[in-house]
C-alpha cells in the first residue's frame, strides 16, 4: 500500500494553494505520513482513529480534527465506506495560536454547511478563485467558533508495566474497577501506581479510565445501535444520569443528543 494511492503526494505540490480532497476511505488504513500544510479532517459514516507519535485521537461524527503541519499521523477506520473530507491549508507566519495545536472540535450547523458546500471540489484551489475564498473563510472562522478542544485522545504508555494495566482496563471497561484492587493485582502500592500514571501518561487513573470509557461509549452509540442505558452498562456505569453527565462534560452534549445529531448528519 503506497501513500500515492491516497493523493498525499499531491497535497504539497503547490505550496500556496488550498488543497481539497473528499472521497471514500477505500481502505481501513492510511499509513503514517505528514505534509507541509495543516489539515482539517472531517469524516462521516464510521469510527475513525488518528494516531500520532504521542497520542491516539478518536474522531466522532459531527466533529473535525485539526492537524498542524509536519505532524506524522496515520488514519484507521472500521469501514472502507467512511467518507473523508480534507482541506489542507498553507501555513503563514504569525497566525492565530489555534492553528499550532492538534485538536478535535464539534462542528456547528454553519461550519457543517460550509464543509458540505465544498463537496464536489477536488485538488488545488488557487488564490483569487471563488472556491479558494470560501475555503479560506472556513479556516478564518475556526478560532472564533471552535472554543472547546475536546479531550478525545489518550497518550501511549511508554512503561511496559503500565501498558499491561492499560490493556487490562481496555478489556474490562464494563466492570467495576477499583484503584486499590488494581494496584494489588499488578503488584503496586496505590501511591506508586498513582505516580506511574501521572509520570507516564500525564493524567490520573480516574482521568484515563473516564476518557477511555466515554470513547468506547461513542463507538457503541455509533456502531451497535444500543440504547443509552445499555451503553452506560457496557462501559461500567450503573447510573444512566451519571453516565450522561460524564458524557456531557467531555463532549458538551448528552448521549441522546449525540445520537440525534448523527441521524441528522445521515439525512443531510
Amino acid at each position: 500500500m503506497t501513500e500515492e494511492k491516497y493523493y498525499i503526494n499531491k497535497v504539497d505540490t503547490d505550496k500556496k494553494s488550498i488543497y481539497c480532497h473528499h472521497d471514500l476511505m477505500g481502505e481501513l488504513l492510511i499509513p503514517t505520513h505528514k505534509h507541509d500544510k495543516a489539515q482539517m479532517l472531517y469524516t462521516e459514516g464510521g469510527i475513525v482513529y488518528v494516531i500520532t507519535q504521542t497520542n491516539t485521537y478518536f474522531l466522532p461524527a459531527r466533529h473535525f480534527m485539526w492537524i498542524p503541519k509536519g505532524v506524522e499521523h496515520s488514519i484507521h477506520t472500521n469501514s472502507e465506506n467512511v467518507i473523508m473530507r480534507n482541506l489542507y491549508f498553507p501555513v503563514k507566519k504569525n497566525e492565530h495560536t489555534f492553528y499550532e495545536s492538534e485538536g478535535i472540535y464539534p462542528v456547528n450547523d454553519l461550519l457543517l454547511q460550509m464543509m458540505l458546500f465544498t463537496n464536489r471540489w477536488d485538488g488545488n484551489l488557487i488564490k483569487g478563485s471563488r472556491n479558494y475564498d470560501i475555503t479560506k473563510a472556513i479556516k478564518a472562522i475556526l478560532p472564533t467558533i471552535c472554543l472547546n478542544n475536546l479531550p478525545l485522545s489518550l497518550p501511549f504508555s511508554k512503561d511496559v508495566r503500565l501498558t499491561k494495566i492499560v490493556n487490562y482496563l481496555d478489556d474490562n471497561l464494563g466492570e467495576t474497577i477499583l484503584f486499590s484492587k488494581l494496584a494489588i493485582q499488578f503488584g503496586f502500592s496505590e501511591r506508586s501506581l498513582y505516580r506511574l500514571f501521572q509520570k507516564d501518561l500525564g493524567m490520573s487513573f480516574i482521568q484515563y479510565l473516564t476518557i477511555r470509557r466515554i470513547l468506547k461509549a461513542i463507538e457503541l452509540l455509533l456502531e451497535k445501535n444500543l440504547a443509552v442505558n445499555e451503553v452506560a452498562q457496557a462501559v461500567g456505569y450503573n447510573s444512566v444520569p451519571s453516565f450522561s453527565n460524564t458524557f456531557y462534560k467531555i463532549l458538551r452534549q448528552r448521549p441522546s443528543d449525540y445520537i440525534n445529531g448523527e441521524q441528522i448528519l445521515k439525512k443531510s
